[in-house]
């Protein structure tokens, strides 16, 4: 669909709901790179942003994260819900389960599957009442799962919200005009997160862009342009490691305080995922703003701490490795496109 038509029915969904988006905020500091930030008027802690390389596409991204958000509960993720909710028939989906412990705590029977039990469970430590939902605070109600389907077989698999709001936060959740379209933002935000994580905890150096690649986007060169006319060099980084990931990279520095920032984006296009790790680069952010970037280490502890990832997770403003800068990469560069897979 057109961008305007897409913003015209996301709108129209929302104002359904009763709900009016206000825009707080537009930034657009250099060439085909916008961000904004809305937020719902009767209720401003309901807010998400928007970027993208025209102002109607940076609409489309905020308001598709709204609903996305919206439709996920993710507004009220850390919240408790109070009584009402706690005790009415179900407290996240209609379609949610509540699974009991065993007598002495045990994992009951129907939650999670035999690929995921391993991964959370590894040690055989993880209890029933380790998973109670805190939401609504009710352990009597036991353990409430929410139904996910598994791609491979189409098998419902039960997990508990607690893992949901815990582990994942927003990772995985997306919007879009049909299913396809929302499955594949979903599934590029995982992919570009799981890179992401493992270029910065394993010291990944990665290959640069060439200038003839860059070539073929005049659009985003004149984005990177114009940051290095205001004195801050860009590297355009290949992060699909060796061509296995639709992930891409950009990172800026600050000549006058050192710091460093990278980001990354993702989708099965080469030129949209650049396009991505540019705009989220300059995401509500202004010149000023790029003074606080931490400089690049050579401790590994700090890069590897975990609330350093959470920094990376929030808004790319993270500790990154000097070795992530290295002129000898550990991948070749590989000219990558997984569109129509």
């Amino acid at each position: 669909l057109p961008l305007e038509q897409t913003i015209a029915n996301m709108s129209a969904i929302l104002a359904g709901l009763g709900m009016k988006i206000e825009i707080a905020s537009w930034r657009n500091i250099v060439p085909h790179v916008w961000s904004l930030h809305i937020r719902d008027a009767a209720s401003p802690m309901c807010f998400t942003n928007g970027k993208g390389a025209t102002k109607e596409a940076a609409l489309c991204s905020a308001l598709g994260e709204f609903i996305e958000r919206l439709s996920c509960n993710f507004f009220y993720n850390d919240q408790y819900f109070g009584q009402d909710i706690a005790n009415s028939e179900y407290v996240h989906y209609p379609n949610e389960k509540w699974f009991q412990p065993g007598p002495n705590g045990e994992l009951p029977a129907g939650i999670l599957d035999d690929h995921c039990l391993p991964i959370y469970n590894p040690d055989d430590e993880l209890l029933g009442s380790h998973l109670f939902d805190t939401n609504s605070g009710t352990p009597e109600r036991g353990i409430c799962a929410i139904p996910y389907v598994r791609q491979s077989d189409g098998e419902t698999v039960y997990f508990p919200s607690n893992l949901i709001e815990n582990l994942y936060l927003s990772n995985g959740m997306s919007a879009g005009n049909t299913l396809p379209e929302a499955q594949v933002q979903c599934l590029s935000e995982i992919f570009e997160r799981a890179v992401k994580k493992d270029i910065i905890e394993n010291e990944i150096a990665l290959p640069d862009v060439p200038e003839a690649v860059l070539k073929r986007y005049p659009h985003i060169q004149e984005g990177i342009t114009a940051l290095e006319a205001q004195g801050f060099p860009v590297l355009v980084k290949d992060a699909s490691l060796g061509g296995q990931f639709p992930v891409m990279c950009v990172a800026l520095m600050n000549p006058k305080t050192g710091g460093v920032f990278v980001s990354f984006g993702a989708h099965p296009s080469f030129q949209v995922a650049l396009e991505r790790s540019l705009t989220e680069l300059l995401q509500g952010r202004s010149f000023e703003g790029l003074n606080d970037l931490p400089p690049p280490t050579f401790n590994s502890m700090a890069v590897t701490e975990p609330n350093n990832y959470v920094e990376h997770f929030i808004d790319s403003s993270g500790v990154v490795s000097w070795r992530f800068f290295s002129a000898r990469s550990d991948y070749d560069f590989c000219d990558w496109d997984f569109s129509g897979s």
